[in-house]
């Protein structure tokens, strides 16, 4: 049976968490890069399902009766607000997580296991993580994150896993949405452009946006199959 989305939950968080850090080295597994292999998901995956105005789908390859046995192969999160979500992070979310591994950068600190660049430059994304611009608002309050394992890219389910979260974002009174993208990931940036992303005025080229005009405009009108 092919895949299917559903939302995730809290209890999601081990899949959010195994799909991050399979897919956070520019698109491909960054597991031999990280002493701290949990700092990919810290940052880009659990705040999705634990802060207020978030949002997030799961792509499951198992039949809806085998939930027991599923086995998610990819997500796709994000906040309707994404200033609501920085506020949210920066009094709930980063405080606890500065605390936990702000000390391992200490000058002449022991750490074991001992710290890989990857691990440290994570670190300072959580000591010091950077606001969206105001260029970024603009455009649209909300933003976006999909990782898809390769087992199941090309295979028209990053296109499935958005189309649903764009019919989502109109159900909830939004007119699009953005996303930022490493910008060593070329094959992303061909995705994203094939689906109708386009550059968002004032910011740098890893930024890509779309309007649910400009998808219906170019998938068609969305349908009316429940979002959640």
């Amino acid at each position: 049976m092919p895949a299917f989305i559903r939302p995730a939950t809290r209890a999601d968080e081990p899949a959010l968490s195994r799909i991050c850090l399979l897919t956070a080295d520019a698109g491909v597994s960054a597991e031999g890069i990280h002493a701290y292999p949990e700092l990919p998901g810290l940052i880009y995956a659990l705040p999705y399902v634990n802060l207020p105005g978030t949002w997030a789908f799961l792509l499951v390859d198992k039949p809806p009766e085998d939930s027991e046995n599923e086995d998610v192969v990819g997500y796709c999160i994000g906040s309707l607000d994404t200033r609501i979500f920085e506020a949210a992070a920066s009094e709930r979310w980063w405080s606890p997580l500065r605390a936990q591994f702000g000390p391992l950068l200490e000058p002449n600190q022991r750490v074991e296991p001992p710290l890989k660049q990857a691990d440290r430059t994570y670190i300072n994304t959580i000591l010091n993580f950077t606001p969206a611009s105001d260029a970024q608002i603009k455009f649209s309050p909300a933003h976006l994150h999909i990782n898809i394992l390769p087992s199941h890219q090309n295979k028209g389910y990053g296109k499935q896993l958005i189309g649903r979260v764009i019919r989502y974002l109109k159900e909830q009174g939004m007119a699009g949405v953005w996303l930022q993208m490493d910008s060593r990931n070329v094959k992303a940036a061909g995705f994203y452009s094939r689906l109708g992303f386009g550059l968002v005025e004032g910011t740098p080229p890893t930024v890509v946006g779309i309007t649910v005009e400009q998808w219906e405009e170019k998938w068609g009108e969305l349908d009316n199959e429940p979002s959640h």
